[in-house]
């Protein structure tokens, strides 16, 4: 059919409609018959029934702008253009790539650590310099972490008059890792931040400037590193762990860790406290050689090297030169700090090749009890102090690595190796008077006396005296006995020396 003959078909199948209705008759399929002949209809005439096939009407005649009127829009098109050229273009007073630094000029920058920004510095201003960890970014607004150190907090770069869009693209596309100077002020969030260190306040940034950027790849990532075991070790859990290889391969990012960190400042705080303690009993620090021409424990395991044309080894103790200086030269009290090398061919965490020995020397005047006061004191002073001037690191490690606060007795628990081996047998543990404790007995012992006495940290007295050096002196009222002590499960030992003059505990 021809679109005047569909046309024609519509008109009347239209009537036919309009008669059945005015009868209330059933009209569904003569409707459905009318929507077909529109739809041939449209296919052969080209438009829809009942439209002009004639040309569009013409769009209606737009308004005249007066003067006036166009000298305004042609300000608000200069505006709007201003504004984003504003947007896209760097503004090197504000942020950018910072210049090498090469002390041409005195600082003028007041910086604050991120350790110490809290609640109390609300709406103060100044310059944070640390790691950019994260960045999460939307069109008008981005959520820094960054880092100094152990501790962490937020930072928002936020659209306004005074931060242009262009800002927060910056900050976005900063590596993660890169160091990056901050000028901010202080706010209060409306909750606590949990993801930070600093939960009470968060930064709101005016400028940024990166001082030294990272590759836009890393080995490893700082967040999944320092990632908590809890997260990583769940059952089911999607993380994955970063293995040892990789963090050792790269050890200067492995160290970037809020817990890392936190372990760092612990093993400083550690020799500061053995200092000040020490100091405070009257004892000297000496510095004693690590180059000897002999081994000062024995030979066995030494590291040996030439001499020029002689043969020496390396320190694996200060003992001969601390009883030197102590009972022979008359300082009485001495102490060190530093390196022991130790040959031991061995993969367990009780053997190490080189290691931080913390030594001290002492004379006693009667009886060796007066040195198992000194180091009763000397440890219940160094876990006190770490518990109450470094509760924050070890709150940070405890995230990462949860673990039990240590627990220990004042004045420490004194065990005589008798009623430690009773003690092991009484649990079923075969454990020989005479003998040295295994690595799992001294575990097991541990566990024991932990659960009786309430700690984790005791000395061990009266050894046998045959699994003890030549120098050892014998228990006076038990000949297989030692007048020494040890705590097998932190590896601390001291023992009696004697001269014939002089007596010494090490």
């Amino acid at each position: 059919m021809d679109a005047a003959s569909l046309e024609a078909a519509i008109v009347s199948k239209g009537n036919e409609i309009r008669e059945l209705k005015a009868a209330k008759a059933d009209v569904t399929a003569q409707v459905a018959e009318l929507k077909k002949l529109k739809t041939d209809y449209k296919i052969v005439a080209g438009h829809e029934y009942g439209a002009s096939a004639a040309a569009p009407a013409a769009a209606p005649k737009e308004k005249q702008l007066t003067k006036k009127e166009l000298r305004i829009l042609e300000k608000q098109k200069a505006a709007e253009a201003a504004a984003a050229s504003k947007a896209d273009t760097a503004d090197p007073s504000k942020f950018g790539d910072a210049p090498l630094v090469q002390s041409r000029d005195l600082p003028t920058k007041k910086f604050v650590d991120v350790a110490t920004i809290d609640e109390t510095l609300d709406g103060q201003s100044f310059w944070v310099r640390g790691y950019l960890q994260n960045c999460r970014a939307k069109p008008k607004i981005a959520f820094l972490i960054v880092r100094q150190g152990a501790f962490t907090i937020q930072a928002v770069v936020s659209e306004s008059a005074d931060v242009p869009k262009a800002l927060i693209k910056y900050a976005d596309d900063i590596p993660r890792e890169s160091v990056i100077d901050l000028y901010v002020t202080v706010k209060l969030p409306a909750n606590p931040i949990t993801g930070t260190t600093q939960h009470n306040a968060e930064l709101s940034v005016a400028k940024i400037f990166t001082i030294s950027k990272a590759l836009p790849v890393l080995p490893l990532q700082v967040e999944d590193a320092a990632r908590s075991d809890t997260l990583v070790f769940a059952e089911g859990s999607d993380y994955v762990e970063v293995g040892l290889d990789t963090r050792l391969d790269n050890r200067v990012l492995d160290l970037r860790t809020p817990a890392n960190q936190a372990i760092m400042r612990i093993q400083s705080g550690v020799g500061q406290l053995f200092r000040e303690f020490l100091y405070s009993k009257g004892f000297v620090e000496i510095h004693t050689p690590k180059l000897l021409g002999g081994a000062s424990e024995g030979g066995a395991n030494c590291f040996s090297f030439g001499y020029f044309g002689e043969s020496a080894v390396l320190a694996q103790s200060p003992q001969l030169h601390k009883q030197m200086a102590c009972a022979c030269a008359g300082l009485e009290k001495v102490f060190e700090i530093g390196p022991v090398f130790r040959a031991e061919n061995s993969l367990t965490a009780r053997h190490l090749c080189e290691f931080t020995g913390l030594d001290l020397e002492m004379a006693i005047k009667e009886h060796y009890s007066e040195c198992l006061d000194v180091f009763s004191e000397l440890f219940i002073y160094v876990f006190d102090n770490l518990n109450a001037r470094f509760k924050r690191e070890l709150d940070i490690i405890n995230e990462q690595h949860p673990f039990e606060p240590l627990k220990y007795l004042n004045p420490t628990l004194v065990l005589k190796f008798d009623e430690a081996v009773a003690m092991l047998q009484e649990a079923g543990i075969d454990q020989d008077l005479l003998e040295d404790l295994s690595t799992p007995n001294e575990k097991a012992l541990g566990a024991l006396v932990k659960e009786k006495y309430g700690t984790d940290f005791y000395f061990l007295d009266k050894f046998p005296l045959a699994v003890r050096p030549f120098y050892t002196m014998p228990d006076p009222k038990d000949e297989v006995r030692t007048a020494i002590m040890t705590e097998p499960r932190k590896g601390i030992a001291c023992n009696e020396c004697r001269d014939g003059v002089t007596r010494t505990i090490s």
